[in-house]
């Protein structure tokens, strides 16, 4: 899934149309298509009754701004139709050739078709009857061939291929759905490629190197909702999609409801996906007849008009932030959210989540800017740049769903050439010189090592300020789960940079965290002189719950840069700006709002901070150094702590105030010199910042009778740059429980920083244990506002007639590169996944403890869709069969071995080397 695909398709010219596209438009319509036809001929009659025409899809494309459709009629859950007149018997085909009309009707507008094809078998007799016809197929190749095994579906899914290809030339490709072996092992995209070497192969899920796109599916659980590109695995320049549903609920095709489309999550995806290079493929339920439900047809009609104005932002363009340059995408000031996509220096910033203020500041990365201006309304707007930032201020006209700014640029200067890079570790294939050389066709890979040490040598002694680091974006942003896959981000959260004349003596500069974000990321170091500058990563976002991501670090490129421009309007409530008073002045800063901040002892006094009405409000210090400033707002004082940082580098502490409405005193002073102020509106009561909060054990205890205890762990991170003050983190136990233990406290969290505790929890003494959850409570403080997180342990009295019981996703479990995914019918409501296929897609029971020794049933809780069987070693024991069969993988069932086990602690795998295995929920024990 994350193997690196062939150089030679990455980047080639049959791609150019689709990387010119901002999106297009998936096709999900068959012979289950709501109401369900069963017979080919009545469904197609149907569909030609209802009066479909081929213009209709691609007049409604076009209103999405949608440069390609991709039908999928010939697929698993829709019955295997084919919309084309076949000679190849074997499932549906329809005599009137819809397939061939879609494409002519799109090439006369300009809209290209791809063709899906399914690698799937297993929903041959969904609906009661069977929609593969092995007879047929095996009568028209002279051999027995089943249609229902994947090795021979792949072989009349194969020889459709070439039908297409020979009947088809106008066709833009194939859209697959993952792979088949049959294919692969008879070289099937070699073939299409020299037969058809202008079409494009897209494939789903799975970063095939033939392929031309990767297609992310249905991606969610991001921050913001929209933000699809934080679940992508797939760097740049290599061509992904994300697909996904329009309709917010229901089926990818038409099942008979009239589902709502949200127009902000829909909107904002197809920004940001536009923001990271991808296309959006928006999934449509079109109806028997064509046509899609009335609130399908609305949205499509809104974006045929909001669409346009910001075309130039969207069509020819690139994200913004990555290998293409531009500023930094992601989170900017007072809660605002957005990307940036680029076209040569022209620069389009699209605000989809406002700020609470009137001005949007984002990092500029040495672009040179020389005027900004609203793109739909045409407006010129004030900016000014300093310290590293363009800041676009008195923003008046705010589209509900996306603002958009043109920035034109002068360029990019600041960063260093002719710098060299070695690093302390490095894969075979990827070394540290592919920090510095341009390319991000190439990459430095740590080997797994951290901490992980890069030197880069400037060649001579010289100025130098910040770095920007362009790590690979071969991950998401957060943990997650894909099909059962888990993922996490391999990105960089503590580091160190220190400076050198002689690469011995080395001085450190700076020590932080940076986020888990996509696009470029910034260290500012301060104003430094030297040869050497080394980073010091000393560990990952990655949890080790994702092998594949734990303490693993890829980066593309590492810039040097020195200076930042500086131009146009000061920023409101500079520091240098206001009344100083005692020995407070301004000090040169470059890293600063402005270039200066106020040191000294005395005090910065703002005289007409103006608020509307009044009320509470979040009042921002920007400073340097560390300590504790005294604020006093009309009169009124209280002290901030400030945290250790840099002298030479500003950072953001945050505060609730009352102010009155009109004109307001603030006074400031204090150790810490000051850059700014900026008063905003606190964020809506329901903010809480993202935190992560993991729990030991996890999965359903099953404990046996009488008296019990269970050791409890947990750690809360803060996932975001904010903060969190008054942390308190413990359980909390039903009554009669005990918990040993004290709760674990922190005075406050910034951006990584942890706590930890752990406590014994002890059932009541002389009775069995009832089912209870145990909530773990992490509750703080958000600017004066109580918040709290709960994650909950589940305890639960084991059957009689079991010895032993655990789930499958419990914590103590060793997954190898199998998954845990949500299942709600599931013990625990989760079920391992991916299990076979592969010596490392087990599942490791360690623990396993019986009274004595001898032979015992274990029971197997599982999710099946056809045949399938699970190997269960005990010990060094021989594997030991389970063949099971079911249908559908949402209904859990339960089968058993005899296995012998040792007294005490055994350890039991269970998997399937060869072929795929079910699904796991549970396994127990019994005598």
């Amino acid at each position: 899934m994350i193997a690196a695909p062939a150089a030679a398709e990455v980047e080639h010219p049959r791609q150019e149309w689709l990387r010119d596209s901002t999106a297009g438009l998936f096709l999900h319509w068959g012979m289950f298509t709501d109401p369900v036809h069963l017979s080919c001929a009545e469904w197609e009659h149907d569909v030609t009754a209802g009066g479909w025409t081929p213009d209709y899809w691609v007049d409604e494309a076009t209103k999405l701004g949608a440069s390609y459709l991709v039908l999928a009629t010939f697929h698993s859950r829709l019955g295997y139709a084919r919309p084309w007149p076949s000679a190849i018997p074997g499932s549906c085909a329809t005599r009137r050739d819809f397939l061939g009309e879609l494409v002519r009707a799109g090439k006369a507008k300009g809209v290209r078709v791809l063709l899906y094809m399914t690698d799937d078998p297993q929903w041959h007799n969904e609906q009661g009857v069977e929609t593969l016809d092995s007879a047929a197929y095996s009568a028209y190749t002279g051999e027995d061939v089943d249609l229902t095994t994947r090795d021979g579906f792949g072989r009349f899914s194969y020889d459709l291929f070439f039908e297409v290809m020979a009947d088809y030339p106008d066709l833009a490709g194939f859209w697959i759905d993952n792979d088949n072996a049959y294919w692969e092992n008879h070289d099937l995209y070699e073939q299409i490629r020299e037969r058809r070497p202008s079409w494009l192969l897209s494939n789903n899920n799975e970063d095939t190197p033939i392929m031309d796109t990767v297609s992310n599916e249905q991606k969610t659980g991001m921050t913001p909702p929209y933000d699809y590109p934080q679940a992508a695995f797939t760097p740049m320049p290599r061509l992904t999609e994300a697909d996904y549903k329009l309709p917010t609920s229901g089926d990818w095709w038409y099942d008979g409801e009239d589902h709502a489309v949200d127009y902000r999550l829909s909107t904002g995806r197809y920004i940001t996906n536009a923001g990271s290079s991808m296309k959006s493929l928006m999934a449509e339920t079109a109806m028997v007849n064509g046509r899609f439900p009335p609130a399908q047809e609305a949205f499509n009609d809104f974006m045929a008009s909001w669409r346009p104005p910001i075309e130039a932002s969207l069509r020819g363009t690139e994200g913004g932030g990555y290998m293409y340059g531009g500023m930094q995408p992601g989170f900017w000031n007072d809660g605002a959210h957005g990307v940036v996509t680029v076209k040569d220096r022209t620069q389009y910033v699209h605000v989809l989540t406002r700020p609470r203020t009137d001005m949007v500041r984002l990092r500029d990365n040495g672009y040179q800017v020389t005027r900004v201006t609203d793109l739909r309304t045409g407006e010129r707007m004030r900016f000014g740049r300093s310290g590293g930032y363009l800041s676009i201020m008195d923003i008046r006209d705010w589209d509900d769903y996306d603002t958009v700014f043109q920035v034109d640029t002068a360029g990019r200067r600041g960063a260093l050439d002719g710098v060299r890079a070695t690093a302390s570790a490095e894969s075979d294939g990827h070394p540290a010189p592919s920090l510095v050389d341009g390319s991000y066709q190439d990459y430095w890979d740590s080997d797994g090592q951290l901490p992980v040490s890069v030197t880069l040598d400037l060649g001579k002694r010289r100025a130098a300020d910040h770095l920007a680091v362009h790590q690979r974006e071969w991950s998401p942003t957060y943990a997650r789960e894909t099909f059962g896959r888990p993922e996490d981000s391999a990105r960089i959260k503590d580091y160190r940079v220190s400076v050198s004349d002689d690469r011995v003596h080395w001085r450190e500069v700076r020590a932080g965290a940076l986020p888990s974000a996509r696009g470029v990321r910034f260290i500012d170091i301060g104003a430094q002189r030297a040869r050497y500058v080394r980073l010091d990563v000393l560990n990952t976002w990655g949890g080790a719950q994702a092998p594949n991501f734990v303490h693993q670090l890829r980066i593309d490129e590492i810039e040097v840069a020195h200076g930042y421009p500086t131009a146009g309007r000061p920023l409101p409530l500079e520091a240098e700006h206001a009344s100083l008073s005692g020995s407070a002045r301004p000090v040169w800063c470059a890293a600063c709002s402005g270039s200066f901040a106020v040191g000294g002892r005395g005090s910065v006094t703002y005289r007409d901070v103006r608020v509307a009405e009044a009320g509470t409000y979040r009042l921002q210090l920007d400073h340097t150094g560390a300590g504790t400033l005294s604020v006093r707002v009309n009169g009124v004082g209280s002290e901030v702590h400030v945290p250790a940082g840099a002298d030479d580098v500003p950072a953001s502490t945050a505060v609730a105030v009352p102010l009155r409405a009109g004109a307001n005193t603030i006074t400031v002073s204090g150790g810490p010199a000051l850059d700014r102020i900026a008063v905003g509106p606190l964020p809506p009561e329901s903010y809480v910042p993202t935190t992560t909060t993991t729990v030991d054990p996890t999965g359903l205890q099953w404990v046996g009778a009488g008296q019990q205890s269970l050791t409890v762990s947990a750690t809360l991170r803060l996932d975001v740059d904010d903060a969190l003050d008054q942390v308190r983190l413990a359980p909390s136990v039903p009554p009669g429980w005990t918990v040993t233990g004290n709760p674990a406290t922190a005075e406050s969290l910034r951006l990584g920083q942890t706590v930890s505790g752990t406590w014994t929890v002890t059932s009541p003494p002389g009775a069995d244990v009832s089912g209870v959850d145990i909530p773990v409570t992490a509750s703080f403080q958000v600017l004066g506002r109580a918040k709290e997180v709960v994650r909950k342990v589940g305890v639960r009295p084991r059957p009689a007639d079991r010895v032993f019981m655990r789930e499958a996703e419990d914590s103590r479990n060793r997954l190898g590169s199998a998954g845990i995914t949500g299942c709600s019918p599931c013990s625990g409501g989760q079920k391992v996944r991916n299990l076979g296929g592969s010596v490392a897609a087990h599942l490791v029971f360690e623990h396993v403890t019986v009274p004595s020794a001898g032979e015992y049933t274990l029971y197997l809780d599982y999710t099946v869709n056809g045949d399938r069987s699970f190997f269960v070693t005990a010990g060094d024991g021989a594997p030991v069969e389970a063949a099971v069969s079911g249908v559908g993988n949402s209904r859990p069932e339960t089968t058993s071995v005899r296995i012998v086990l040792a007294a005490g602690d055994n350890t039991i795998t269970i998997g399937n080397d060869a072929a795929s295995a079910p699904d796991l929920d549970r396994v127990s024990i019994g005598e």
